[in-house]
């Protein structure tokens, strides 16, 4: 197996239940805060030896990096970050504004494109966004078949290393197409946000 560093940015309920998967599945993790890598020492003790706390700048220096940070700190959370030079970015945000739970207003764009906007030179997967958080942390495996992960993308070699990814951590990825097209199928208010599907075992 391939495995590549994961770097996590944004630490809440979605992005833990990501490393926990990840690091259950072998991989390398560098998971990261606003806050800083103390804060999560607690965490990373949780997740065994392959895991770290580090800093945001570092958790983007990986190979394939999870995007998993509110909305309204997007712009924040990813400032001042080098050139993303090619490494995968998977987007598991949803454009809600909280606390009054409505969509930002993107315009035209689907959310993943405005994504893209904030890590130039990314190749951007649109993954592990539309289950709620404690349905993605528990078991993939369930009756008789796996946990459903849709994904999108623009490029195909980057959705063929996060469908990899999927399938190590135990769920059944299906892909949706690009971004513009899956993305709006993915995305708040699109028709695949809550469902927990399951692929059935032949």
């Amino acid at each position: 197996m391939d495995t590549k560093t994961i770097g996590i940015i944004g630490a809440g309920n979605i992005g833990q239940a990501f490393a926990g998967h990840v690091a259950k599945a072998g991989y390398p993790v560098i998971i990261s805060n606003s806050r800083g890598p103390e804060s999560l020492t607690e965490l990373v003790a949780t997740l065994g030896d392959g895991a770290k706390a580090g800093t945001v700048a570092e958790a983007a220096q990986a190979p394939i990096v999870l995007l998993a940070l509110p909305w309204t700190h997007l712009a924040e959370g990813l400032a001042n970050l080098p050139d993303w030079e090619g490494r995968i970015v998977i987007d598991a945000t949803n454009f809600i504004v909280f606390p009054e739970f409505i969509p930002a207003d993107l315009g035209e764009q689907t959310s993943s494109e405005v994504v893209a906007g904030y890590v130039p030179g990314a190749r951007v997967v649109k993954a592990f966004n539309t289950l709620d958080a404690a349905i993605l942390a528990s078991d993939p495996q369930v009756a008789g078949g796996q946990r459903v992960i849709f994904m999108s993308g623009d490029d195909a070699a980057a959705k063929e290393d996060v469908k990899q990814l999927i399938k190590a951590m135990g769920f059944a990825p299906i892909d949706l197409g690009g971004l513009v097209t899956g993305g709006r199928l993915q995305q708040f208010g699109g028709p695949l946000p809550t469902h927990n599907l399951i692929r059935l075992s032949k």
